[in-house]
């Protein structure tokens, strides 16, 4: 089939190739993926409608080169939403808004398998609201080593008064995702995320580490606090992988922690599982939550000398971030 169209939110999408092989493991195509996100539809909009996405194309399917863009490109059809968003260096860029699924069915047909979202809602670009906590396992770890820093991450979550919600990547390792009130900016809730990192290392050094630099993680689950940097994008939940086997970045209960298995989440089978379980993160816009017990944290590592955690290369240097070098690349005092 050369193309077709397929009506979604009041629009005609246009989809090329329908019958592309996009999966190659699964043995499905463009026409699937477009079926998946119709199925999930009304999930995938609670946590990421209203937010810019970045687009990672993959012409030719999963397994095959892809390219980043953060601009929409030409020839986008009338009713497609955007928004102005900036890059570290203050690149401004004109993204997609996942105003509904139509626009993700719109990204669909350029090859984006899953998209890369924004802390924020364009309705509100000034503060996130959300909190992406990222328990990524370091090589001679894996995702069991995920679940056990996961359940640690809940009970300091609890202590706090805070709830997460956790899903999976899609890969290796678990997000824990704190809806928040939209009250604080990116680095604020980046701050969050480093005194969460580190309070988890000082309970259980041996199984988690808040070290930036590779090379001091050792064989441990390191909780990535800078996926929440000003303008840093993460891969959304009820998204597809980018790999062969389809694999769904997939929200879960925590009564299912210890039983959860991501390889087993696909496009095949989350839309039957949604249907049937529900959607666990249905109610997480209803009542946002503050992160005021997270910034006390931080507030208190800062009072005993921690000084900030280090940036990624491409941010401006903060004013108080240790030497971004690593460690066995310094120069040593003469």
């Amino acid at each position: 089939m050369g193309a077709t169209s397929v009506d979604a939110a009041g629009h005609e999408v246009h989809i090329s190739s329908p019958d592309r092989i996009y999966f190659p493991a699964l043995g499905a195509t463009k026409s699937d993926l477009v079926d998946y996100y119709l199925a999930v539809a009304d999930a995938l909009l609670n946590t990421a409608g209203g937010r810019p996405a970045l687009l990672e194309r993959f012409p030719d399917g999963a397994g095959g080169k892809s390219f980043f863009q953060k601009r929409v490109p030409p020839g986008a059809p009338e009713w497609l939403q955007t928004t102005i968003v900036s890059t570290p260096n203050g690149t401004r860029s004109n993204a997609l808004v996942i105003a509904d699924i139509a626009h993700v069915l719109w990204a669909v047909n350029l090859g984006c398998l899953g998209l890369h979202l924004w802390p924020y809602r364009v309705s509100d670009g000034a503060h996130a609201d959300e909190l992406r906590i990222d328990l990524d396992p370091q090589p001679g770890t894996g995702f069991d080593d995920a679940r056990r820093v996961a359940r640690h991450t809940r009970a300091l979550l609890e202590e706090l008064g805070i709830e997460g919600l956790p899903k999976t990547t899609g890969n290796r390792g678990i997000h824990v995702y704190v809806r928040l009130q939209p009250r604080w900016d990116s680095t604020a809730v980046r701050a969050a995320a480093v005194a969460l990192a580190r309070e988890l290392e000082r309970r259980h050094p041996d199984l988690v580490t808040a070290n930036w630099w590779k090379e001091e993680r050792g064989q441990r689950v390191f909780v990535d606090f800078n996926q929440n940097a000003p303008h840093k994008t993460v891969f959304g939940a009820w998204f597809v992988r980018p790999r062969i086997t389809g694999q769904v970045s997939t929200p879960f209960g925590w009564d299912e922690l210890d039983e959860i298995d991501p390889d087993t989440l696909t496009l095949r089978t989350v839309p039957a599982r949604l249907a049937a379980r529900g959607d666990p993160w249905a109610n997480m816009a209803a009542e946002p939550q503050s992160l005021d017990p997270l910034l006390e944290l931080a507030a208190a590592d800062r009072a005993a000398g921690l000084p900030d955690a280090p940036w990624p290369p491409e941010y401006p240097k903060a004013p108080d971030e240790p030497p971004r070098v690593a460690p066995s690349r310094a120069r040593k005092p003469v």
